[in-house]
């Protein structure tokens, strides 16, 4: 089975021989590995580059142990450069790589990073890299570049490209997804059991200890996994650290401090598990700074932590639309309106309605709600009321789980089916 990450591929190979580290990053399990030295080196020699001008070294394979030490890494690659012709080094798992003492400056520390930027200067030598673990996991790893590195962010899979290498029954080809979510990985496992398992045990052996080592938490295992719990039980809800302690003192008896919980949120954030939708104020043109609402990156991660008890259709597609905006590049928000009305009484009332998302690209806007059925009496007012207040003249979207065909209503709202909007990477633009 060859799954195609064609998107990625083309900001790899747009980024060829600008002078940069290439760093390919993303949650664990996502692929990287595969797409370095299987898509990437598959694409290089069938552009006629010579093998023997391509250097791979993978630095959790124990032949390559002594490469763990940045000097040796170093003298190693440079070896290898024996003409002026282009020369392409592809290393795998990079913070394999140990800090040591500077042997020729006491006091000084020498790591991957002053070898990668010491190899980006040979002017004929291209630098790509991957990292699975938590050092290379953090959002900011480009900076320890000192802005000479371009990240490759790999997503899981997205439908459609599940959908491309999914051989099974169509008719539980969406149902799989929104249970399991895209981890390649679980295409390959054939039975419910064992892609529960695979994915549950990603927790417990990699993840959680990932951000435990990385953030050198101490005694807090178990705050960490109750907390991931908790904001898998609740995507798409608003919160906020605050309302999270007052959950943790209520619930289970635990005092834990809301910065404390605002910290491992940020933890989560940076190792890419959990993804945070700001609130923004489509009328005052501003971010709010109270409640966000906590989505996660895969939608199978989120549901092995409630152990696939919790399958709130409404939230997983929630969830899904969410993770499919931001694979396309989309910058993503919640939008929230304040209104006026009138109650039996002739009395104003306040109210805030919401728009699930406002997605964004530039100078494009989209406002779009995630509704899974508009069959039930009073349902089509309530989904398409925040988008009738928006007055600009921007794209309006509601995407159902019914089995419609695409059509525009009388408010000029384009409804859209979910698997055709998932299944067609231009379905906003053609709203």
């Amino acid at each position: 089975m060859e799954i195609k990450r064609d998107n990625y591929l083309q900001q790899l190979i747009s980024r060829m021989h600008n002078g940069r580290v290439k760093i390919i990053t993303g949650i664990r399990r996502v692929g990287k590995s595969y797409f370095l030295f299987n898509l990437f080196y598959a694409y290089m020699l069938q552009n006629s580059i010579s093998r023997n001008h391509i250097i791979e070294i993978a630095l959790d394979d124990s032949i390559n142990a002594r490469y763990r030490n940045p000097l040796e890494l170093d003298r190693y690659v440079r070896s290898r450069i024996e003409d002026e012709e282009q020369y392409y080094v592809l290393i795998d798992e990079i913070q394999n790589v140990k800090e040591i003492d500077n042997p020729y400056l006491e006091g000084d520390r020498i790591g991957f990073v002053d070898v990668l930027l010491g190899l980006i200067k040979i002017p004929n030598l291209d630098v790509y890299v991957t990292g699975s673990n938590s050092r290379m996991l953090s959002k900011d790893v480009v900076t320890e570049f000192r802005d000479r590195g371009d990240e490759i962010h790999l997503e899981p899979l997205t439908y459609k490209e599940f959908s491309e290498v999914y051989d099974g029954d169509r008719m539980e080809r969406f149902r799989e997804y929104a249970t399991y979510g895209g981890l390649p990985r679980t295409l390959l496992l054939k039975t419910y059991k064992e892609k529960a398992d695979y994915l549950q045990n990603l927790f417990a052996e990699t993840y959680i200890r990932d951000i435990i080592e990385r953030n050198r938490i101490r005694n807090d295992e178990k705050v960490i996994s109750d907390l991931l719990d908790v904001v898998a039980s609740n995507i798409g809800g608003q919160t906020n650290p605050s309302k999270l302690e007052k959950t943790f003192k209520s619930e289970q008896h635990v005092n834990i401090t809301h910065n404390t919980i605002d910290a491992y949120l940020k933890y989560f954030e940076d190792a890419f598990l959990i993804r945070v939708a700001n609130r923004f104020d489509l009328k005052g043109k501003k971010y709010l700074s109270a409640d966000k609402k906590y989505y996660f990156t895969d939608i199978g991660l989120r549901n092995a932590r409630v152990n696939f008890r919790q399958s709130e259709q409404t939230h997983i597609m929630e969830n899904i639309i969410y993770n499919e905006l931001v694979a396309r590049g989309y910058s993503v928000d919640v939008g929230t309106l304040d209104i006026v009305e009138r109650n039996r009484e002739g009395n104003p009332v306040r109210k805030t309605l919401e728009v699930d998302f406002v997605a964004r690209d530039g100078n494009k806007v989209y406002y779009i709600q995630s509704a899974f059925s508009l069959e039930a009496e009073g349902k089509r007012d309530q989904e398409s009321r925040s988008l009738k207040q928006i007055k600009d003249s921007f794209t309006k979207i509601i995407v159902t789980a019914d089995n419609i065909v695409p059509y525009y209503d009388e408010d000029g709202i384009y409804n859209v089916n979910l698997e055709d909007f998932l299944l067609d990477k231009n379905s906003l633009e053609k709203a």
